[in-house]
């Protein structure tokens, strides 16, 4: 019968005397034909191992009673009764051997030894029970192919990771960096094996390169099991312009400006020129590498100046709009011989009078147009004062701008004075009781009519008549 053990067995362990012999096969046919019980005094664990690893086999018995225990394999054959191991294998050793417990190690597991092992109890009536050994086997091969090596920015491109020869089949994770992305997994069965392959379709960028793209593998027999590729992408440059020269401040007549380009990409980029947007560059613009200076500003600079770079994937550039303003208003000091700190208030003398705007925030006393206009000239201190900041040529422009405001008022009040002047008088002229002769006489008339007749001199008198002014 299957279960039944073969009769050199036990010869060839070399460990039982010849007298043992038949009572040993004699057992061992009653074992083949015992009637499996319900196990209820026996305990034993199901095993899993890892391929190449030890599994250990533990028949136990709850209440013991002496009762003899053996331990057999898949195919019904006997590993060991009791202590005594008739099975050739040596990968099968007695770890420990009780009246409670037969306990059995199996080194270099393989699949071959995978199935069911059982436990035996001699009682009355027998009890047998099984436990089944589980052997795993990690991916024998870890591998990731890519469709190119070098990918263009935009590209999608496709990877591939396969592990080969496992068991139970793998689980293929992806990252990218720390990300996780999704692939799609496809699984062959060869024999008792499985080879899972998984495909990643990534869509690159400029940020892509130098990434790593991880494959991971989850599988009960192994842990952190892992590939990596890096990413290779080329992409266009990215191009910058930077002001160098003004650093802050705006871009006014007179003054230099400077500009530097710089650009980055894969590969670097090997040509890079300025240009003039909808305009020819100016003939005293210079241009040095990636440097454009020019040393005065002027009006006719007003444009928008590129910055081109180029490689191998394509051009990109970066524009710098220029707006050129006026140069900072500043009053020229006057050029006299006479030194003044002294200031006097301003009044007006005559309406031929006009009065000239502080210098320096030194106020100037009016003068006639008929007198010589005096002349002040100013400290070496303040001829030497030029206001460097943006603040300062701003508060002289507010200085003036208040002393042109305040002249302009002036003379609208004192034109205004005079008109009231002129129309005071004008008025006060024209102002009186007037008396004449055409009704002298003509009190005592009874009516109009008679009143006129009875006039002194009559109408033939009209032209003597006189007025007179009071």
């Amino acid at each position: 019968m299957a279960g039944r053990a073969q009769p050199s067995g036990p010869a060839g362990s070399g460990g039982g005397a010849p007298g043992l012999l038949p009572l040993l096969l004699l057992l061992l046919s009653a074992a083949a034909i015992i009637p499996r019980g319900d196990g209820q005094n026996l305990v034993t664990e199901d095993v899993t191992v890892v391929e190449g690893d030890v599994a250990t086999i533990s028949c136990r018995v709850k209440n013991s009673d002496d009762s003899v225990i053996q331990l057999l394999n898949p195919n019904r054959q006997t590993i060991y009764f009791r202590d005594f191991r008739p099975l050739k294998d040596s990968r099968f050793q007695l770890v420990n051997f009780s009246n409670s417990e037969l306990r059995v190690s199996l080194t270099n597991v393989s699949i071959s030894d995978e199935g069911r092992y059982f436990c035996q109890l001699y009682t009355d009536p027998p009890q047998e029970i099984y436990t089944t050994i589980t052997v795993l086997v990690p991916p024998r091969n870890l591998v990731i192919d890519i469709e190119k090596e070098t990918a263009v920015e935009g590209e999608e491109i496709e990877l591939n990771c396969t592990a080969m020869a496992s068991r139970p089949a793998t689980t293929i994770r992806w990252f990218k960096g720390n990300k996780e992305l999704t692939g799609k997994s496809e699984v062959e069965r060869w024999s008792d094996m499985y080879t899972v392959t998984s495909q990643l379709l990534l869509k690159v960028g400029r940020e892509d390169d130098g990434v790593p793209v991880i494959c991971l593998v989850d599988h009960p027999a192994v842990k952190d099991l892992q590939t990596q590729r890096y990413l290779e992408v080329m992409y266009k440059p990215q191009v910058r312009v930077s002001q160098n020269y003004p650093l802050q401040g705006l871009t006014r007549e007179g003054e230099p400006l400077e500009l530097t380009c710089t650009a980055f990409g894969k590969p670097q980029p090997t040509d890079m020129r300025w240009l003039r947007v909808d305009d020819e560059m100016p003939q005293h613009v210079v241009v040095s590498g990636s440097n454009l200076l020019i040393s005065n500003l002027n009006k006719t600079d007003n444009g928008t100046y590129r910055c081109e770079a180029s490689n191998a994937v394509g051009k990109s550039h970066a524009d710098y709009m220029l707006f050129v303003y006026d140069p900072p208003t500043t009053i020229p000091p006057p050029t006299t011989t006479t030194t003044t700190t002294t200031t006097i208030p301003t009044t007006i003398t005559d309406t031929t009078a006009t009065t000239e705007p502080a210098v320096h925030g030194t106020p100037v006393p009016p003068t006639a147009s008929t007198e010589a206009l005096p002349t002040v000239q100013l400290s070496n201190a303040s001829l030497a004062f030029r206001p460097d900041s943006r603040a300062g040529e701003e508060g002289a422009i507010r200085s003036v701008d208040h002393a042109v405001v305040g002249g302009v008022v002036a003379v609208v009040v004192f034109a205004m004075l005079c008109l009231l002047i002129i129309l005071g008088r004008y008025f006060a002229r024209h102002k009186g009781t007037y008396f004449t002769h055409e009704a002298k006489g003509a009190d005592d008339a009874a009516d109009a009519d008679t009143a006129i007749i009875n006039a002194e001199g009559g109408q033939n008198n009209s032209e003597e008549k006189k007025e007179y002014f009071i």
